[in-house]
């Protein structure tokens, strides 16, 4: 039966080619010719895409970046004026909507709904007026390789469609992880391609794991305090309560995305946090701009997760349509703010916590449960009943706290042989400037104390879980080629969460810096031994703060080698770079290296 359903689908495209004119065009999608009960695979969704880039002249489709097994990433823009350059759509008026399917390819509801509205757009005519203000970019496929790994079994929790591509890439990395390390090429490439477009308003589309509810669709937006707070304003304000009337009108009302505090119970209560910029919703929001994650439920019918993917761009494209000039406004303005003096003189957050002491109660729209032991492995077996709606009132833990914060620099100075690091901020679109001799320049740094690792490796990376560590100021050698990243630009917090230790995502912590943690010197016990005792009678109070450490630490008054590395460290033989942050923070604006791109703000 399959075999047959794409074969009609290639004779539709057959006709295209054979045709010049509309009304003899098969203009079904592939999902639609299924039943909708299927997805096309890379080849058609492209020809498909191709066949309404040569039918309208406001549809240019073009390619992005290649993937590691070699398929083009393709992007299309629709302009009504049928430009095609960023600036060009700026110029004209108009803001950019992008939104994004398959980054996770078995979650394909914004493909199948995005090329059916396209379609409705260019041949029928449909939702014109809705473009009069806005432009759209569209990627169909992100994550090319892990599409085209298709089959029956790609989402075991999920309802549909027949097949489906893989959750990561062909190099088994989850690209919705990937947002600031960028180690996968397709997400390099993806950086590149929205800093040079920067659209004002971002939609990701995907379908949610999970308890059972009655909700066809749920969303997530960065209004916990991640965001330049008139921009979160308007989110919860303006286009969150336009964007929940017209879903239920559509006949899909919407709830935020949430997790339980118990797996699997919503009686347990609901909790909403702040993402972390790893995603792409927190990602967008620490660069000004809102994004917003789609998540239909996986159990309920394909079709209706198609049709409410389908209905929530649409009612976004109203609501931008008429706010284009109030949201561009709002976004200049947090651009400039986040790259002032005002935004440097307060803490910056950079990680947060849900606050489990402060809860409101919401109505919630689940279905009836049990909870029985399992016969089998003895734990907790959840037993949904979707045929029994029911109306709960529950606690909803939607508010975030700070738990760290940071003092911004004028600017960062990154060493030029850190050229990985360099190249990540580069990606990202961070303004940066190379000095231009060797120069020594005050900086403060970070001296670790501490500094424990996962058990496992997470991402294809060794991620660090928990640092301590002192700051310390000193004159430093910084040799000519090394980066200084000045602080008065928009992409601030971006800069910070990339650099700062403790950040949610930081570079440090997805193990870039690991080498720095290695110890590269050692002492014979034959030369400490007889060292440490001249030392401990020869340096003040050193004596003292070996027994005090002792007494602290048993597993340390028990290791030879580890005492005798101690007393190592206080010699004018240990190594100095061992255990300190290479990422030097410059907090006196007159001694910010001179570069050609540097701005007063």
């Amino acid at each position: 039966m399959l075999y047959f359903k794409r074969l009609l689908f290639a004779i539709c495209i057959l006709l295209f080619v054979n045709s010049t004119s509309a009304q003899q065009l098969n203009w079904l999608t592939f999902y639609e010719l299924s039943g909708h009960t299927e997805t096309p695979r890379y080849a058609e969704t492209m020809n498909f895409v191709k066949q309404l880039d040569d039918f309208s002249d406001k549809i240019q489709t073009k390619v992005f970046g290649i993937s590691p097994q070699g398929r083009e990433l393709v992007y299309l823009v629709y302009d009504r004026d049928g430009l095609n350059d960023p600036q060009a759509i700026r110029d004209a008026g108009r803001m950019v909507l992008f939104v994004q399917a398959c980054i996770h390819p078995g979650e394909s509801e914004g493909k199948d709904a995005m090329l059916m509205l396209l379609r409705d757009l260019v041949v029928h005519k449909q939702n014109a007026n809705l473009f009069q203000n806005v432009s759209l970019l569209f990627i169909p496929i992100f994550n090319a390789d892990g599409h085209e790994r298709f089959s029956p079994y790609g989402r075991i929790n999920q309802n549909g469609p027949l097949e489906m591509g893989w959750r990561t890439t062909a190099q088994n990395l989850n690209l919705n992880r990937d947002h600031l390390k960028a180690d996968a090429p397709e997400m390099q490439a993806w950086l590149r391609f929205y800093h040079q477009w920067q659209p004002e308003f971002f939609i990701d589309t995907h379908t949610s794991n999970g308890a059972d509810y009655q909700y066809v669709i749920t969303y997530a937006l960065e209004t916990g305090g991640l965001m330049e707070k008139k921009l979160t304003d308007w989110q919860t304000d303006v286009y969150l309560p336009e964007l929940e009337k017209t879903m239920e009108a559509a006949g899909f009302p919407i709830f935020p995305y949430v997790s339980f505090r118990r797996w699997h119970d919503p009686r347990s209560g609901l909790i909403s946090g702040v993402a972390s910029p790893i995603f792409s919703q927190g990602y967008t929001g620490i660069r000004n701009r809102p994004g917003l994650l789609v998540e239909t439920h996986m159990l309920k019918p394909y079709h209706l997760r198609v049709e409410s993917t389908k209905e929530i761009i649409l009612a976004t494209l109203k609501i931008l349509n008429k706010q284009h000039s109030s949201l561009k406004e709002l976004i200049r303005e947090a651009d400039d703010f986040t790259g002032s003096k005002a935004f440097r003189s307060q803490p910056y957050p950079l990680r947060f916590n849900v606050d489990m002491t402060d809860s409101v109660m919401l109505p919630f729209k689940g279905v009836e449960y049990e909870i029985l032991k399992s016969d089998l492995t003895s734990g907790d077996w959840f037993v949904y009943n979707n045929t029994k709606p029911i109306d709960f009132h529950l606690p909803m833990f939607d508010k975030s706290k700070a738990v760290v914060e940071v003092s911004l620099p004028e600017a960062y100075i990154i060493p030029v042989e850190w050229q990985d690091v360099i190249y990540r901020l580069q990606l990202h679109g961070i303004e940066m400037y190379p000095v231009q001799s060797d120069s020594e320049l005050e900086t403060e740094t970070y001296r670790f104390t501490s500094i424990e690792w996962s058990r496992a490796p997470y991402e294809g990376r060794h991620r660090i879980s928990q640092i301590q560590f002192d700051a310390e100021t000193s004159v430093q050698l910084y040799p000519k080629g090394s980066m200084a990243i000045p602080m008065n630009q928009p992409l601030a917090p971006l800069a910070a969460y990339l650099l700062e230790p403790q950040a949610n995502g930081s570079l440090l912590e997805w193990g870039f810096f690991n080498i720095i943690f290695e110890q590269k010197e050692y002492a014979e016990t034959y030369v400490m031994e007889p060292l440490a005792r001249a030392m401990l009678d020869s340096v003040p109070g050193l004596r003292a703060e070996y027994e005090a450490k002792k007494l602290s630490e048993p597993a340390f008054a028990t290791n030879q080698r580890q005492q005798l590395n101690w007393f190592y460290s206080k010699t004018p033989w240990w190594d100095q770079q061992y255990m300190r942050y290479p990422v030097g923070r410059i907090v006196d604006e007159t001694k910010v290296p001179e570069g050609s791109t540097r701005r007063t703000r």
